[in-house]
């Protein structure tokens, strides 16, 4: 599905997103590796055998990219004008190797952009859920969306 245009997005709107994702270790450690977090907690399994969660966990930036990366299809895909930025980004449990993350997005708000008249704001709340319901992530997102009208 192609994203929506500015004009679509209401307060209250909800997409359960239909992509999931399996991470696997290679996910976990070439995403470390490329951003050169070398933090042995992801990419040390022995270093990480040793902590209280017994192995290693999935670096926090890659959740969070994941998350968004999935909300891209149903929302955002060809109507973005730009990211303004994400807040309030939380990761309420760990994330581990073989975890299976699916993500919600709720619409929290919507305004027209006063400098840009081809454009709108669009806050997103958004949740990634493990295989077994708990939350792994959330975050607000403001994106800059044209306008259909553009």
């Amino acid at each position: 599905m192609a994203g929506l245009f500015f004009e679509e997005f209401e307060v209250g709107k909800t997409f359960e997103h239909g992509w999931s994702r399996t991470i696997t270790e290679m996910d976990n450690m070439l995403f470390s590796c490329l951003t050169l977090n070398v933090q042995p907690l992801h990419i040390d399994a022995e270093f990480a055998s040793k902590t209280e969660f017994g192995k290693p966990l999935v670096n926090s930036l890659f959740t969070l990219g994941l998350l968004v990366g999935i909300t891209v299809n149903d929302t955002t895909l060809g109507t973005t004008l730009a990211n303004l930025g994400l807040r309030e980004v939380t990761f309420p449990k760990p994330v581990f190797q073989g975890d299976t993350v699916r993500a919600r997005t709720t619409v929290v708000a919507v305004r027209a952009s006063q400098s840009r008249p081809n454009a709108g704001l669009v806050e997103f709340e958004h949740v990634a859920t493990n295989q077994t319901g708990e939350i792994v992530c959330r975050c607000n997102r403001t994106a800059m969306m044209l306008r259909r009208s553009s």
